[in-house]
């Protein structure tokens, strides 16, 4: 099952995709099983981030090779980690499938989308185990982790460098039905390749990161879990960023330069 978020008349609504249209839900399949009440063509939809979060969870140095480049920069955080430790973003940061990436005019230098699998919470959980965790995801969807790296090594924080107004895109859709983790993940520039990597090489896996997590917080219906990224790529505007990963979709989205800013 494909599950989503569009706008209707300007409001929130949740669908589920199903071949070439989106049908309305009459509520939330996170809070429970809702009716059917309209359809949308999904060529014409407005995409909304699939859920917002009531706590937007991000993993940070998951991947080796993403260590062994960071290191290579003389990141001081390019280290394996020996245990799973996670990170918080801004969900004002979050933008739909399509919806413009805006790069904002104060920022120089390396500015990089970076494709990361998702994990969406469908139970509160307090205390899981590895077994609970694995149950308690309702399902998949697709991240890109826009950063903007002057930015990230000037401040003590993350809070503009990832967090900036749509610098997480995440979409088009929920996918329940399937193994995450068996699958492939590649980003593309204007259609060009750019990075490839199984999906579920990682250092620790979401059940992992869950069960750690949930030790210390209870983790609740609809809280994201954003898995990080074995490759980074610059971007610039003009450019169309798409991350895929096989078994769930393809997120697509320009990249803007901002304008009338005040």
């Amino acid at each position: 099952m494909r599950y989503t978020r569009v706008s209707v008349d300007g409001a929130p609504v949740w669908g589920r995709v199903e071949g070439d249209d989106v049908h309305l839900l009459s509520g939330s399949p996170v809070d429970g099983d809702p009716s059917v009440t309209g359809s949308v063509p999904a060529a014409t939809a407005v995409w909304l981030p699939v859920v917002v979060p009531p706590v937007f969870y991000a993993v940070g140095m998951n991947y080796r090779r993403h260590i062994e480049h960071a290191r290579a920069l003389g990141d001081p955080n390019g280290v394996v980690p020996v245990r799973p430790e996670v990170g918080y973003r801004a969900n004002n940061a979050l933008t739909g499938h399509n919806a413009p990436i805006v790069k904002p005019d104060g920022v120089e230098g390396r500015f990089e989308a970076e494709p990361e699998l998702v994990a969406v919470i469908g139970r509160t959980l307090r205390n899981a185990t590895y077994e609970e965790a694995r149950e308690a995801v309702l399902g998949w969807t697709i991240g890109n982790d826009v950063s903007a790296r002057t930015w990230q090594h000037q401040d003590r924080t993350f809070w503009r460098s990832k967090n900036s107004d749509t610098f997480k895109p995440m979409g088009p859709w929920i996918e329940t039905d399937v193994d995450a983790l068996a699958q492939t993940t590649t980003l593309r520039v204007n259609g060009e390749l750019r990075a490839e990597f199984a999906t579920g090489d990682m250092v620790f896996d979401p059940y992992d990161y869950i069960v750690e997590i949930t030790r210390h917080n209870t983790m609740h219906p609809g809280d994201v879990l954003w898995m990080g990224a074995e490759s980074t790529c610059q971007v610039e505007p003009g450019d169309t960023v798409e991350v895929g990963i096989s078994g769930i979709g393809v997120l697509s989205n320009p990249v803007l330069a901002e304008t009338g800013r005040p």
